[in-house]
């Protein structure tokens, strides 16, 4: 077999076969294939798209290339839950919890941030105490026992997808649906879920900027989980605002510890209990979605979602005091208002750019390497549709710096005032094939 002719091959629109995709797979992962070969492939791929066995194929080749985690031991079913990512997407501290508490295992891997704020960890790593360096004996323990643990990324997990990710990041071929929903579902499937729902973003704050290209992404993954044994659902939702009010670290656990009381933002709440209503009907713990949604809305109104995000904390040695007592979080040394200049309707929040200058504060990582302060942040005070008088709040700044102006320009520059506005649905489509 020759990497030469399987380029032709795919370039004149034919399907490759699961024989040559591992061969690719493995012999690139290997270092055999050299990274201009992968790139003319990755292009061909691109220019000529892929089959769903092909996408399924590639998948589970890029999932075999490393290491898997074994989830067996843990009793149920294991559902896991991923975002295409956002700017204030706190789903996941509110998700863990709240399904935990209907009895379903969330046996969560998280990675760090880089970008506008930190990553699950960085957010959690906001509580006294937490830590996420536990063995997988102690992970499938925690959560047999409590229905929920997180863990660090296992540093061999996918290296093909690692590999060929960064070589698409150079060649112009990271846009490419196949390559994408692949590189996506290979991680997901590699850390042992049995099921999988998926928040696929649309808008400006997202990697998928338009319906369209979120839809096909989503029908994409969504076709790839089945075909490979793994129930997946997938839900398209907004982010051309940012979700919920907080953005930063401990900012957000704070909110997501009002949501779990059903005090939080509604839209940061109605997205949970949709995600969290596909995670519990997969695990099998509900008849229906509308059961599921309704036994999860009894759980945070009883207070047990709550109790069960203290119980996690503590389990992996932080102080469940901080919970119970969010002030006990980090906290900026200054809070500084965002008065309106105009009176009106917020018509646009610009999701990326509010992001942008909540990392300018040090909520996230410019570079791997950068280090977070996680007390520092943003609170919207209002959202698109919302009126406005002039002289009123958009938006607390929390900082530790005493020259924002930076921040300040961004945040007028991002937030637009009109006479009338138009209110982005929060959820687009549900989507099961």
């Amino acid at each position: 077999m020759r990497m030469v002719d399987l380029i032709e091959k795919k370039r004149n629109g034919k399907t490759l076969t699961t024989e040559e995709i591992n061969y690719v797979v493995t012999e690139y992962t290997n270092g055999d294939i050299p990274d201009y070969q992968m790139s003319a492939l990755a292009m061909a791929i691109y220019f000529q798209n892929m089959t769903e066995q092909e996408r399924a194929d590639l998948t589970m080749a890029m999932v075999h290339s490393g290491d898997t985690i074994d989830l067996s031991p843990i009793e149920g079913i294991k559902v896991d839950k991923h975002s295409t990512g956002g700017v204030g997407d706190t789903t996941t501290l509110v998700l863990a919890p709240l399904v935990a508490a209907l009895d379903v295992p969330v046996a969560k891997m998280s990675g760090r941030g880089l970008g506008h704020t930190g990553g699950t960890i960085d957010k959690l790593e906001s509580i006294e105490g937490f830590h996420v360096e536990i063995d997988n004996e102690q992970f499938i323990d925690l959560v047999n026992r409590d229905k929920i643990a997180v863990i660090g990324q296992s540093g061999n997990l996918t290296p093909a997808d690692k590999k060929l990710y960064a070589l698409r990041d150079v060649t112009a071929t990271v846009d490419s649906i196949p390559l994408i929903a692949s590189s996506i579902m290979s991680k997901k499937i590699a850390a042992g879920a049995d099921a999988i729902v998926l928040d696929v973003k649309t808008g400006a704050g997202a990697f998928m900027k338009k319906l369209d290209d979120a839809e096909e992404l989503a029908h994409a993954m969504v076709r790839i989980g089945n075909n490979v044994g793994r129930k997946t659902m997938a839900v398209i939702s907004d982010m051309s605002q940012p979700l919920g009010f907080a953005i930063g670290n401990s900012l957000e656990v704070k909110e997501a510890i009002d949501t779990l009381q059903g005090k939080g933002p509604k839209d940061l709440e109605e997205l949970c209990l949709v995600l969290g209503s596909q995670m519990v009907y997969l695990a099998g713990k509900a008849d229906s979605l509308e059961d599921a949604k309704e036994k999860l809305k009894e759980v945070m109104m009883n207070g047990k979602a709550l109790e069960k995000f203290k119980v996690f904390v503590a389990g992996q040695g932080g102080n469940p005091d901080s919970i119970e007592h969010p002030e006990k979080l980090p906290q900026a040394t200054y809070q500084i208002e965002v008065p309106a200049k105009a009176s009106g309707v917020v018509s646009e929040i610009v999701a990326d750019a509010l992001g942008t200058a909540a990392m300018l504060l040090g909520a996230g990582r410019a570079t791997k390497d950068s280090v977070i302060d996680l007390a520092v942040g943003l609170v919207l005070k209002k959202k698109v549709g919302d009126s406005v008088q002039i002289g009123e709040s958009l938006v607390t700044i929390h900082t530790n710096k005493e020259n924002i102006q930076n921040v300040m320009d961004m945040i007028y520059e991002n937030i637009k005032i009109s006479e009338t506005a138009e209110v982005p649905p929060l959820i687009y489509k549900v989507i099961t094939d």
